[in-house]
């Protein structure tokens, strides 16, 4: 904690006493429309410090916050319940309202409330303290995801300032509990506030960016429009326990790591779906000569060209994006060293290709592991995702939105290995896009999930401006 302290002194300021949450009396932010940036850097920097880590959540308090933002502004706006389950936290999604014209079906900007949970050991500075300095603001969610809610907030804000309404509502949707699936708070809004969504017609959620490159290669504008769907499963060994000094042939951890090795060697088959072959086809003329032809078309040079299918696949985000994926992620055992556990245990988070089965891919793994006597049981599972079209006027309006930002940009719709809340609302019908407009190199997102995540507030400016820039040309269609 003293090196944390020192390096956080030599970055620069502070967004508050340490370990308190700023109370907000509508006085003391930066008035977005002079300084967007510091604005949003100093609501990210409080949202940051609500310890909203799922398990449990407590996303409540600040859903108030933000709520009480808005509405100081003028802006329409609602805390939602949502339900808490077995946990004594207050759980709730926050929704706003800036009313269009109504000429057009409404867009929302969906984001999520919750983090995942941060081991200060591993950052250089306390993760929820939300620093603001040399640029950036740092701490847990402030790339996931609650930068995006902030961007998304001053887009709303800026909307609500304009004269003439949009043809469409701006509906801001921000939930609870996507770190640990999202039923409790996009699939709750989903089943039983469904009248919240407006009869939307478009979505705008997290999954993608723009990935800044070196020239020759423009930057890349990836809107995802599909996602692999999570499988997770736990892996249960159970022997004979009592004292370790004569361990049984049946011990049950010895079992489960056996288990775990044959999971781990696992690999399924490749597949290549079409929205990954025109991802692929899109960046095809900026890849390497070598790989330049097989990207154009990658279903059939993956099949057969051994050569570049083991440079393909030798890369794991590609490798990602054609097979279904397992990680060992948790592991429960005995409590003391000199005891055999009655029972031991694994998590296991698979990701499926669109259209595959968890229930299926169960038993492939039930099949790998081939011992009777090792349960496989299934955590969460969602029904395989849609894909959004991208014959739309909002795709549409990115495009015309990334010339203007990005001349000579690649708007490119991607398919991602991760999973969001967007299936959920693919699910009712409205097009969603995993879109949110922050140029990040390839080193900034590996805070996603991991120590020492930040944001830079030129990218909080930026984001909250180009995100305007699509609302308005989407909310004005009609008009050109």
């Amino acid at each position: 904690m003293r090196l944390a302290a020192a390096i956080a002194a030599l970055v620069g300021l502070f967004a508050g006493p340490a370990g308190a949450i700023w109370p907000f009396d509508g006085q003391d932010l930066p008035d977005p429309e002079r300084d967007l940036g510091q604005a949003a850097a100093q609501i990210l920097s409080r949202a940051i410090r609500f310890h909203s880590v799922n398990p449990p959540g407590d996303e409540r308090p600040l859903a108030e916050f933000l709520g009480d933002v808005l509405k100081k502004e003028g802006v329409e706006a609602e805390v939602v319940e949502t339900p808490s389950g077995a946990s004594s936290a207050g759980r709730a999604a926050l929704w706003a309202r800036v009313r269009g014209s109504g000429r057009r079906r409404p867009v929302i900007l969906h984001s999520h409330l919750d983090v995942v949970p941060a081991n200060a050991s591993e950052w250089v500075v306390p993760p929820f303290e939300g620093l603001v300095g040399g640029g950036y603001v740092v701490g847990r969610g402030a790339l996931d995801a609650k930068g995006i809610t902030v961007v998304q907030m001053l887009a709303l804000l800026t909307i609500a300032r304009r004269e003439t309404p949009l043809d469409r509502d701006v509906i801001l949707l921000a939930t609870p509990d996507e770190e640990t699936g999202g039923q409790q708070g996009a699939g709750y809004i989903v089943r039983e506030r469904r009248s919240l969504l407006q009869d939307a017609e478009f979505l705008l959620t997290e999954g993608g960016g723009i990935l800044e490159s070196e020239p020759p290669v423009p930057p890349v504008w990836g809107v995802a429009v599909t996602e692999k769907t999570p499988c997770w499963l736990r892996v249960v060994a159970r022997g004979t326990p009592g004292h370790s000094s004569s361990e049984p042939h049946d011990a049950a951890v010895p079992r489960l790591i056996g288990a775990l090795e044959k999971v781990r060697n696992f690999e399924s088959d490749y597949r290549v779906v079409p929205e990954v072959a025109r991802m692929f086809a899109s960046l095809a003329p900026y890849a390497r000569d070598e790989d330049r032809k097989q990207l154009s078309d990658l279903a059939f040079w993956i099949e057969f060209d051994p050569t570049f299918r083991g440079r393909f696949l030798a890369d794991r985000g590609q490798n990602a994006l054609v097979r279904n994926t397992v990680t060992i992620t948790v592991l429960e055992g005995g409590t003391q060293t000199n005891v055999m556990p009655l029972e031991a245990s694994a998590h296991l988070d698979a990701r499926l290709l669109p259209g595959e089965s968890c229930a299926e891919f169960r038993s492939e793994i039930v099949d790998v592991i081939g011992d009777p006597r090792i349960d496989v049981e299934t955590l969460l599972a969602f029904d395989s995702g849609s894909t959004s079209p991208v014959d739309t006027e909002l795709f549409r309006a990115i495009q015309r939105v990334a010339g203007r930002f990005d001349p000579g940009a690649l708007v490119v719709p991607r398919a991602i290995a991760g999973f969001t809340d967007a299936h959920y609302f693919r699910a009712l019908g409205i097009t969603s896009y995993g879109f949110v407009p922050r140029w990040l190199p390839p080193r900034e997102s590996l805070g996603i999930h991991g120590p020492n995540e930040r944001v830079s507030i030129r990218n909080l400016e930026r984001g909250a401006q180009a995100m305007v820039a699509i609302l308005e040309d989407l909310g004005s269609a009609g008009n050109r």
